[in-house]
């Protein structure tokens, strides 16, 4: 069973198995199972139900909806308790015919639901956890019961800075293995063949855009306010018109509001720039294949780092500092593809534009910094890097300042941190009960 909560998720998962990740088909069911996670997923559109989705279809023998297995329940916020795990296996079992057939499960984030509850649910499957952004490059986010940990088989992943590792699940063992880029680029085209017709209604052919903008609905997880992120966009254009581009597409996360377009459409008009807002449920990778515009420029968004690695195309970055200041806690998720970004693509606003990304060694140089960043969002489960880590950042520290806070590096006694204080620290009496009890725990 294939849990996919987007297309791009079902287009990675579709390349993988084209690719020959998951073995012959013959004596096998596969079931693809859709989500929307969106906080109203009654007025998006489905998976199952948006253009192109007809191209890999062919994949799968069945398709279920999970939202309608799990009804009135959001599966964003629902998993099973402990003691009706085994009741829900026999329903799901009982609903999709499953019989007492072996199961394998392949889902995207293992930390979250739904992931994380069909894993409860079936409890004795292995599970194959793909993921189709940065994300992968960093380390995991929450703990895994060593009885989930212990059935996870392997972290398929886009080799989108190749050569740079992901810390994804390392700690417990668990391999990546990259889905190859011809294969996935092939299922985007499949998937855009579909999605062109959408473009050729909505968007000019006369004058098409050669300029790209993407949203992300940063405020949606509290990085930035709604008028920050207003403002990022607006910056994202001046930055494109900056570059020489007139024609300029905006193409807003799915959950943005109306509101966005508007306040981008005034700057358009103060700038002189025609500008397209495509509100349409269209993958950023189809709007590239269809227009192969000159740039693409938006804050951290993996679509840049798609533009740059599967189509060659110019990308650039806006906000990243801003976004490096605000994101908390340390160990947020979105801080190592926002290092990322930040760390090898040009400032829109400031840089030479117009160049494709140099990608070749980018991974000598993405690696040390984004361990580094790993270790002091995860020290615990990363005990390993902490020599390494500390070499590295007394000799590159200077350079590198903005990917770290003083405060962590103070409580990890790293090089950049307080001694005086990380010492006070370690002397005083709630610290040294909190470190006896984790000793005790862990014995």
């Amino acid at each position: 069973m294939f849990f996919s909560a987007t297309q791009y998720a079902a287009a990675t998962v579709t390349a993988a198995i084209r690719a020959g990740r998951f073995g012959p088909r013959g004596g096998v069911r596969r079931i693809l199972v859709v989500s929307n996670t969106a906080a109203a997923p009654e007025v998006g559109t489905p998976l199952d139900r948006m253009a192109g989705f007809e191209k890999l279809r062919p994949e799968f023998d069945e398709v279920r909806s999970w939202n309608e297995f799990i009804s009135p329940h959001h599966p964003a916020g629902w998993s099973p308790r402990a003691q009706d795990t085994l009741l829900w296996e026999k329903a799901v079992r009982l609903a999709w015919d499953l019989g007492d057939e072996p199961v394998e499960i392949a889902c995207e984030s293992i930390q979250a639901n739904p992931s994380r509850a069909v894993a409860d649910i079936f409890a004795d499957s292995p599970i194959h956890v793909y993921a189709d952004g940065l994300m992968s490059y960093g380390p995991t986010r929450n703990r895994i019961p060593h009885g989930m940990s212990s059935r996870i088989v392997r972290v398929l992943h886009l080799d989108l800075v190749p050569g740079l590792r992901p810390m994804l699940l390392s700690e417990y063992g668990v391999e990546p293995e990259a889905v190859p880029n011809e294969a996935i680029v092939d299922v985007l085209a499949q998937i855009g063949a579909s999605g062109a017709g959408v473009l050729a209604e909505r968007l000019p052919a006369d004058r098409p855009a050669t300029a790209v903008l993407l949203g992300q609905y940063l405020s949606a997880i509290d990085l930035i306010t709604q008028d920050e992120e207003e403002q990022l966009h607006i910056r994202m254009l001046r930055a494109a018109a900056r570059a020489g581009h007139r024609d300029v597409l905006f193409k807003p996360h799915p959950s943005a509001p109306a509101v966005y377009g508007e306040s981008l459409e005034a700057a358009a008009g103060e700038l002189g720039v025609r500008l397209t807002v495509l509100n349409e449920p269209v993958l950023a990778e189809t709007v590239y294949a269809y227009l192969r515009p000159k740039l693409v420029i938006g804050c951290f968004s993996t679509a840049l780092m798609t533009a740059a690695a599967f189509y060659g195309i110019p990308v650039a970055r806006v906000g990243t500092e801003l976004l490096l200041e605000r994101i908390t806690p340390y160990e947020n998720s979105n801080r190592i593809p926002l290092t990322v970004i930040d760390a090898a693509l040009p400032d829109a606003e400031h840089d030479e534009l117009g160049a494709p990304l140099e990608l070749a060694g980018a991974a000598e140089r993405l690696t040390p910094l984004v361990r580094a960043v790993g270790y002091c969002m995860q020290s615990r489960k990363h005990h390993a890097l902490r020599e390494e880590t500390a070499v590295w950042l007394a000799t590159h520290l200077a350079e590198y300042q903005r990917y770290f806070k003083r405060r962590r590096l103070t409580s990890l006694r790293l090089p950049g941190g307080d001694p005086v204080r990380a010492e006070a620290l370690r002397r005083h009496p709630a610290v040294r009960r909190a470190v006896r009890r984790l000793r005790s725990a862990a014995r």
